[in-house]
């Protein structure tokens, strides 16, 4: 079977969809079911050969997958023209798409990946321009899917409802988690955010939270690491100043892996204050990370983290501020959550997202 895959997250700083679909592409070098088919992968990037997207491709022979690159800046008229095109030329017997939407003049069965409505369900944090934009593609393409991947029951549960589809096209694949490699380095009142900052992270609670510990333990740190995406814009390091606690917040927009392996390393809480989201890597990763893990109390937190997390209502400062200072002080209840995390962790790996995944592509291309 030959399958088509929209490659474009891979470029550039991956964020969540980036590596969400590296891994599936990781796993499928690997597994032996793969082994009957080929893979095309499309994206805007110069070059013949897929290790111009970055890994995995960029570690060795690349096996049944071949890259080929399409003029444009990958955007929508990318997507809608430049790719439609050369995919309809090549005619692969099923078209995989890890991000939301895809052409939607394809005439082959496409397996459609979508991993929040956020857009649909609070148009508020988009501007009018890109909410309306990811709104019309992605309704638009979830009408013509063949199958609809999503990455929680939460998520599928919105989409029945927002979108009216069927449920039996909407299949829940979980994604997975890594263990990362880390260095030997001793624990220290580091408080830790990785992810994009997003206005429902709730990352001026966390400042505020964060400048009540301090009165208690004078030494901590807080690290903010992610690009700021936030609509209205948010000003972190004048919410950091404002409280006064400007020497002991660091804001980095990028870390490479092994500087992540070391903040993960130091780190002694790892806090996540996000109102939505369709999955979330993050917490997870801190947990594979053996970092303590505080989420804001969400349906989707349920689903996933069980009792491996500590939750808390994401405005609720004071109660952030005392969770943190609990994980700090309290070594007892920092093992207990860990534990939890030990035992919740195994449920999600990228073999079985992978191995899901190639399925409905196989139970897609042979209908």
């Amino acid at each position: 079977m030959h399958i088509g895959i929209d490659a474009r997250e891979l470029l550039g700083q991956r964020t969540g969809v980036g590596r969400y679909l590296a891994e599936l592409c990781t796993e499928w070098q690997k597994l032996p079911q793969t082994t009957p088919h080929r893979f095309t992968l499309y994206a805007p990037a110069l070059g013949s050969d897929p290790s111009v997207l970055g890994a995995p491709f960029d570690r060795g022979p690349a096996g049944p997958f071949r890259y080929l690159s399409l003029p444009g800046k990958g955007g929508s008229l990318w997507e809608q023209i430049n790719l439609a095109k050369a995919v309809n030329n090549d005619l692969p017997d099923v078209f995989f798409a890890p991000t939301y939407s895809f052409p939607l003049r394809l005439s082959i069965p496409v397996v459609l990946t979508i991993h929040d409505l956020s857009f649909a369900t609070h148009p508020e944090w988009f501007s009018w321009r890109e909410g309306l934009r990811r709104r019309w593609l992605t309704y638009q393409s979830s009408k013509r899917a063949a199958q609809i991947i999503v990455v929680s029951e939460f998520t599928r549960r919105e989409l029945v409802t927002e979108f009216g589809l069927p449920a039996d096209r909407v299949s829940v694949v979980w994604s997975g988690v890594n263990r990362p490699q880390l260095p030997a380095l001793e624990r220290e009142p580091l408080i830790l955010y990785v992810g994009s900052i997003l206005n429902r992270r709730h990352i001026p609670e966390l400042i505020r939270a964060f400048a009540q510990v301090t009165q208690r333990i004078p030494t901590a740190q807080l690290i903010l690491v992610g690009d700021n995406r936030s609509h209205p814009h948010q000003d972190l390091a004048q919410l950091a100043n404002a409280a006064g606690i400007e020497d002991r917040v660091t804001v980095r927009s990028y870390v490479n892996e092994s500087e992540l392996a070391v903040l993960y390393a130091r780190a002694m809480v790892f806090v996540f204050l996000s109102e939505y989201e369709g999955f979330g890597f993050p917490p997870l990763e801190a947990m594979a990370a053996g970092v303590p893990t505080i989420v804001g109390d969400t349906a989707v937190a349920r689903e996933l983290y069980l009792a491996a997390s500590c939750r808390v209502e994401v405005d609720d400062v004071i109660g952030i501020a005392t969770c943190i200072t609990e994980l700090i002080e309290n070594p007892t209840k920092r093992t207990t959550l860990l534990a939890a995390a030990t035992a919740r962790l195994p449920h999600f790996t990228w073999v079985r997202a992978a191995a899901d995944t190639l399925d409905l592509l196989e139970r897609a291309g042979n209908c």
